[in-house]
């Protein structure tokens, strides 16, 4: 066992852990967020995506000794209780069905804006097929994606006109 320091959500936290412990099994159950989710545990299917200083990673690949640099999981792209422009979206387009891979879909979502605020059709299923959907709910994807791009680039609303 080691004691490992991350930063995740904008809290620094020590761990004690077996260096070739999993990110996503510390931020389960050792930080108990419940954002990221255990899915195939090879880092394909994408349910457990956090964001590393800007990166969507597989968190179920990630060696937590290894991680240096800011985490985001789901559960910090709210920290104040107003929702991401992202996570809007999806409400907005009614994107999820049984939901088990939302935090995927959102955090690459999220990454992908981050990185390009204005993406295409193209470069948005480009930037998201690596995160699956075994509902098959990836056209409202899409339409969240540039529904939340176009929100990010006006500016985010309000906490007044979001209760609207």
């Amino acid at each position: 066992m080691s004691l490992v320091t991350l930063r995740v959500n904008g809290t620094e936290h020590t761990v004690d852990v077996d260096p070739s412990t999993r990110l996503l099994y510390v931020l389960r159950n050792d930080l108990g967020l419940r954002g990221p989710r255990f899915g195939c545990g090879l880092g394909q299917c994408g349910a457990c995506t956090v964001i590393i200083d800007g990166v969507a990673t597989r968190s179920c690949t990630t060696l937590t000794s290894r991680v240096q640099g800011e985490i985001t999981t789901l559960e910090g792209l709210s920290p104040d209780g107003d929702l991401d422009p992202v996570q809007l979206a999806w409400i907005e387009e009614q994107v999820p069905q049984c939901g088990f891979c939302q935090n995927g879909q959102i955090m690459t979502a999220k990454a992908l804006l981050d990185r390009n605020p204005d993406p295409t059709d193209e470069e948005i299923r480009t930037g998201m097929q690596r995160a699956l959907c075994r509902c098959m709910t990836y056209y409202r994807v899409q339409a969240a994606i540039k529904r939340a791009a176009a929100t990010m680039r006006q500016g985010a609303p309000d906490a007044e006109e979001t209760a609207r």
